[in-house]
């Protein structure tokens, strides 16, 4: 039987999925793995641990299958994560995650005063913030000279894979223009001079596209995964754009809607058309996961992790939880929550944002916190589809994908705060999926399979009109609550940092 291997790095959990020619699954594996926080605004992980969970998970899903020949391998991963490694491909510390890491704030102050907002912003295409990687490897350079001095190469979860199964040094465009500054988003190439600058000792890697075939799988990594020797490897993306691909969700007009650990939003316009790259200074815009086009994106700090904290500190599973919140109902009986637990992104940009809870009373309950908390991150997804739209984001068609989409209620509050209408698809397994599929289009027999074949749109989740002048109210409620508390809640971020130093 035909099948092709995906396997994504998250960030709560690395999964991995077999499907054949048709699209169907016929397994699947997981891995749960934990983050480090060493200080406040801290997030990393050990890359050795990204590899180690390929070669677990390839070995179950090879092993749940008896027969299978895989033709294909896809790899995708968290990102833009910022992993160096020595000349012996050895990391020199642990990756640098996402714009969830925010120790950069100094770097991307001086980086934008020397060469200029205006101008990083025409290069690369957006403003330095913390989701950036430039800074980041700047960090290291100044703060941990001794890591510095042995860095010879730069790494994401998809490219270390890609590199650990075939050798080769690549790494898709979406994934370098969230190396800002260091990559032209217009020319679709390294920038020379700043890379230079900034990144002098790591020699580049060569640039391809996140559905292009990396290399063949080496005898070395064949003996570790059991996947035979000389099977494809495409280059692979960072995960949300892989989750966009999942459900179909990357033509023209589209909106993926990512419901994980943290909400991620991609919005696809297309430059091979004659379309101008959607540019605002609170949200980011990139290179797309096919060539001709960009992407306008956002995220939220938190989403996941926050309902699995609420979770944590209350002893509760999550069944109860959303029975209870539905209980609360809508405006979670006069609670209104700021989700920036672990500051936040867009469009906001803001790293020193912490979470607020407005309203508490002792009569409130955990499903009116857990009611409020699905609210609070809505909200957010709403700021973020204003901002779009004011940057001229033609959004004809929005797919939710991810973990969260498995309660209905969190969808429902989503539609019925934003006022969209949200497409579900029928497997929202999420990444792995995308990067099996990416792998089967890279060595497709014949006419290549179409997404829309593989994982048809079976829901659609509409805004209840009844509660739509409420929400109204909850999201001007909401945009004041961060502008009145926000020089509050800096002096305690301040003071937080302070603790953890």
């Amino acid at each position: 039987m035909r099948c092709t291997l995906g396997v994504d790095i998250g960030t709560s959990s690395s999964k991995g999925v077999l499907v054949d020619a048709d699209g169907a699954i016929l397994a699947t594996a997981s891995r749960a793995h934990d983050v480090s926080r060493p200080h406040s605004g801290w997030v990393e992980m050990d890359g050795r641990v990204w590899w180690e969970e390929f070669v677990s998970l390839a070995g179950e899903l090879i092993a749940a299958v008896p027969g299978v020949e895989i033709v294909g391998v896809g790899v995708s991963g968290m990102g833009p994560c910022i992993l160096l490694a020595d000349e012996e491909d050895e990391p020199v510390r642990p990756a640098i995650l996402y714009g969830v890491d925010t120790r950069a704030g100094e770097q991307i102050e001086r980086m934008t005063d020397e060469l200029g907002a205006e101008e990083i912003a025409r290069v690369g295409g957006a403003l330095l913030t913390s989701q950036a990687g430039g800074p980041k490897i700047a960090w290291i350079a100044e703060r941990e000279p001794e890591a510095w001095a042995r860095a010879r190469r730069l790494f994401m979860p998809a490219s270390w894979l890609a590199r650990r199964l075939t050798g080769e040094y690549v790494l898709d465009h979406q994934s370098a223009s969230q190396v800002s500054p260091l990559y032209d988003i217009e020319a679709g190439r390294w920038h020379d001079e700043w890379w230079e600058r900034y990144a002098g000792p790591i020699e580049a890697p060569e640039l391809r596209w996140a559905g292009d075939i990396a290399g063949a799988v080496t005898a070395d990594a064949a003996s570790l995964t059991g996947i035979p020797e000389g099977v494809p490897v495409i280059v692979g993306t960072i995960d949300a754009w892989t989750e966009a691909v999942s459900v179909g969700a990357h033509e023209v007009g589209d909106l993926m809607l990512m419901y994980g650990t943290t909400m991620f939003m991609v919005f696809t316009n297309s430059v091979a058309t004659g379309e101008q790259t959607l540019r605002t200074p609170s949200m980011w815009t990139t290179a797309g996961a096919f060539p001709g086009t960009r992407n306008l994106a956002g995220g939220l700090s938190t989403s996941g992790a926050l309902t699995a904290w609420l979770k944590d500190l209350t002893g509760a599973d999550y069944p109860e939880l959303l029975a209870e919140a539905e209980v609360s109902g809508p405006g979670a009986r006069g609670l209104l929550m700021l989700p920036y637990f672990a500051g936040e992104r867009t469009p906001i940009q803001d790293p020193d944002a912490r979470g607020v809870i407005a309203g508490l009373a002792l009569e409130h309950t955990r499903g009116d916190l857990y009611r409020a908390a699905l609210e609070a991150t809505a909200l957010g997804v709403r700021h973020n589809v204003e901002t779009m739209r004011a940057a001229g984001a033609d959004i004809r068609r929005i797919v939710a994908v991810g973990g969260g989409t498995q309660g209905r209620l969190w969808l429902q509050v989503v539609s019925d705060v934003t006022g969209l209408v949200q497409e579900v698809p029928e497997k929202t397994i999420g990444a792995s999926f995308g990067a099996a599929f990416l792998a089967a289009v890279a060595t497709a027999e014949g006419e290549p399979a179409e997404i829309r074949d593989w994982n048809p749109i079976v829901e659609s989740i509409r805004p209840a009109p009844e509660v739509r002048a409420l929400y109204d109210e909850l999201f001007d409620r909401y945009r004041w609550l961060y502008e009145s508390s926000k020089d509050l809640v800096h002096e305690l971020a301040a003071d937080q940092r302070e603790a953890s130093a």
